[in-house]
């Protein structure tokens, strides 16, 4: 009886120190678009990682396996430096425990589909980005809710945080093995559809988080939407940008080309946003969580600009940079194609002195017979 009077008191009290306000949590489960928000949260779920899914082609998975880069640096990113960086923003800003369980989970959520996306449009390796993405979703089935344990040590003895429901979390997860298997299984019978599937699920994802975000700030409210510290907002900017960065130099340090850099880049900084929404939906009381719900919305806001800005200097400056490389490998292919075919003229003409010394031939027994 005891823990279930705590969580009331956690919301009120997180009203005074940044978090959500006394009461906010209650309008906010007392909506009733609230089910229908959980619908929504759950089916955006689905058809991303059965786009996921779709995008994994079983031969690539194999090569990437024997050659496990990608799985190592999805590794490092998503599991080691992008949960230190929140709980780092987290202690730095001083959040009280809801805010700072939000950021935690943010931080330890596996890659998203937008770093596919934004992939292409900077030239980069789309194979390495698939697998990242796959294999991060993969392991955070075990490695997410080890992250959250370890990083909410430093607020164990709050209520939000003994009430952290891992098992939940694990569930969730995997729940969404089901839809990559089956987008994996389309993919090998009907490769055509899976590339459908994919382009859906893109689009799908931008007009979730849109309709998401709309729908939660009116049930939310303007006023309750105004009590999420500035600090919170201030961490949704710094921690993509901080995570694309990290990204990069990772890269760097493991000497990759530059669209590889560009691609792990944008995978460390692109977290699965829906999935942590769906998280906090679904396993969180709503009066607990209160308006911190909101911030996978807005990490999903930042990321999104700030990948935008990211292709839009890639294709300013970026992009001419790297085309005389590539016309300079192409004029090289081009000698070396010229000299190829001199070198199979010549052998041709050898062939066709040999074959006017075939033509006189008959002349030896004409003089023979003279």
């Amino acid at each position: 009886m005891a823990s279930s009077a705590q969580p009331p008191e956690v919301a009120g009290d997180s009203g005074t120190d940044g978090g959500s306000p006394a009461g906010s949590g209650e309008s906010f489960g007392d909506r009733s678009l609230n089910q229908g928000l959980s619908v929504l949260v759950g089916l955006a779920l689905c058809v991303t990682m059965l786009g996921l899914g779709c995008a994994v082609e079983l031969g690539q998975l194999g090569q990437q396996l024997r050659r496990p880069v990608g799985l190592l640096l999805a590794l490092l990113g998503q599991f080691v430096a992008m949960p230190l960086l929140a709980f780092l923003l987290a202690l730095i800003f001083a959040l009280d425990e809801v805010a700072a369980v939000a950021v935690l989970l943010c931080g330890c959520c596996p890659g998203g589909n937008l770093s596919n996306l934004m992939s292409v449009l900077v030239d980069g390796d789309m194979n390495l980005s698939i697998i990242m993405t796959a294999s991060s979703t993969l392991l955070a089935l075990f490695l997410m809710p080890l992250c959250l344990w370890i990083y909410s040590r430093h607020w164990i003895n709050t209520a939000v945080v003994q009430l952290l429901p891992l098992g939940a979390v694990s569930l969730t997860l995997g729940s969404t093995l089901l839809p990559i298997g089956l987008g994996v299984l389309i993919r090998y019978r009907h490769p055509r559809a899976a590339d459908l599937l994919v382009k859906i699920s893109l689009w799908s994802l931008l007009v979730t988080l849109v309709i998401l975000f709309i729908l939660t700030g009116t049930m939310l409210g303007p006023d309750l939407m105004a009590h999420i510290p500035a600090s919170v907002y201030t961490i949704a900017v710094l921690m993509p940008l901080a995570g694309y960065a990290l990204g990069y130099g990772l890269a760097t340090v493991f000497k990759m080309p530059p669209h590889c850099r560009r691609t792990v880049s944008l995978e460390t900084g692109c977290q699965n946003v829906q999935l942590c929404t769906a998280i906090l939906k679904l396993t969180f009381p709503p009066e607990l969580i209160g308006s911190m719900y909101m911030f996978p919305l807005l990490y999903a806001l930042f990321q999104s600009a700030e990948a935008g800005l990211f292709v839009l200097v890639y294709k300013m400056y970026g992009k001419d940079s790297h085309k005389p490389d590539m016309l300079g490998e192409e004029e090289d292919t081009d000698i070396s194609y010229k000299k190829l075919k001199e070198e199979e003229v010549a052998e041709t003409s050898y062939g066709t002195v040999s074959a006017k010394e075939d033509n006189s031939i008959p002349m030896e027994p004409t003089q023979t017979a003279i």
